[in-house]
C-alpha cells in the first residue's frame, strides 16, 4: 500500500478555515465527491457515524477520519491542510489542521487497516507535518506525502 495507491493529486486541498467538525466533515465529503465520485451525503453520514464511537483526533494537530462505504471497490484518502486549526475533540486536547481521511470498501478487511496504519505512521513523523503545515500548496502537500512514504521505505 502506497500513497500513490491512495492518493489522487486532486483529493489534496487547503482549507482557510472549517468553523466545526462537523463543516469540515462537509469539506471532507466534497472533496470526496469531486475526487472519487462518492455521493456527499453519504460521505458525511458515515464519517459522522464514525466519529460518534470515538473521536479520530489522534494527537498533535492530526485527525484520521475514515469510514467504509458501499459503491467503493478499493481503499481511497482525501487530504486537508487547515490554515486555521479546529477543535477535534482529539485525544491530546490540541486543535487539528492535518486530515487525512480514509474510505474503504464494505468488505475491505486488511487493506483499510494497511492503509490507516501507513496514515498512521506518516503523520506521526513531525518532520512530514511540519513540512506539510509550511508548504499550504495543493501540488507541495501531495509531493510532500508521496515523498515521505518513499524516504521511510529507504
Amino acid at each position: 500500500m502506497t500513497f500513490l495507491e491512495l492518493l489522487k493529486p486532486e483529493a489534496v486541498k487547503v482549507v482557510a478555515a472549517a468553523s466545526s467538525k462537523k463543516r469540515l466533515m462537509h469539506d471532507v465529503a466534497e472533496l470526496v465527491q469531486s475526487a472519487y465520485g462518492l455521493d456527499h451525503g453519504t460521505v458525511v453520514e458515515a464519517l459522522m457515524e464514525r466519529e460518534s464511537l470515538g473521536p479520530t483526533g489522534v494527537g498533535h494537530g492530526v485527525a484520521l477520519p475514515h469510514a467504509r462505504l458501499e459503491n467503493l471497490d478499493k481503499v481511497v484518502g482525501t487530504f486537508i491542510l487547515l490554515e486555521k486549526p479546529i477543535d477535534f475533540n482529539s485525544v491530546d486536547r490540541q486543535p487539528v489542521d492535518v486530515i487525512f481521511s480514509l474510505f474503504a470498501p464494505e468488505d475491505a478487511g486488511v487493506e483499510h487497516l494497511k492503509a490507516l496504519a501507513l496514515v498512521s505512521r506518516t503523520l506521526r513523523d513531525s518532520t512530514v507535518c511540519s513540512k506539510l503545515r509550511a508548504n499550504p500548496d495543493a501540488a507541495t502537500l501531495y509531493a510532500v506525502l508521496t515523498e515521505a512514504q518513499s524516504v521511510q521505505a529507504a
